[in-house]
């Protein structure tokens, strides 16, 4: 299973926020790779992996947005019906906790791509 980095950025819940900070990125030619954003009241969270995390750091860095960085598990699974359950029922069993997931596919795509935030990084890392 593979590791990556994962950028969250706490920010105000307004419109253009998200537009912002892809532009942010996308002016370095950084590319998202995954993106969870969420709002509640008047603030909002996004997390995002990206190609390549020290360009995209640098690019926050210098547009003075500030951002924590964490390691999440980011795998493909099979995009058939079933595959995220048994995949999350071999980390309950092993009593990893999930604290945080997003995932996306396309229709008709043999692979679905789901980044997760658990508790035990290490270990979810050797489960097939």
């Amino acid at each position: 299973m593979a590791r990556a980095k994962q950028l969250t950025i706490s920010h105000q819940n307004q419109p253009g926020m998200l537009a912002s900070l892809a532009n942010v990125l996308g002016k370095e030619k950084v590319n998202i790779l995954s993106c969870l954003t969420m709002t509640s009241g008047t603030t909002g969270t996004t997390h995002l992996v990206v190609d390549n995390v020290e360009k995209a750091k640098k690019a926050l860095a210098n547009a003075q947005v500030p951002y924590a960085e964490a390691d999440v598990l980011r795998l493909e699974l099979p995009n058939t019906p079933g595959a995220l359950a048994r995949f999350a029922g071999k980390l309950a069993h092993e009593e990893i906790n999930i604290t945080l997931g997003y995932q996306t596919s396309t229709k008709g795509a043999r692979k679905a791509t789901i980044v997760l935030e658990v508790s035990d990084l290490d270990k979810a890392s050797s489960i097939r």
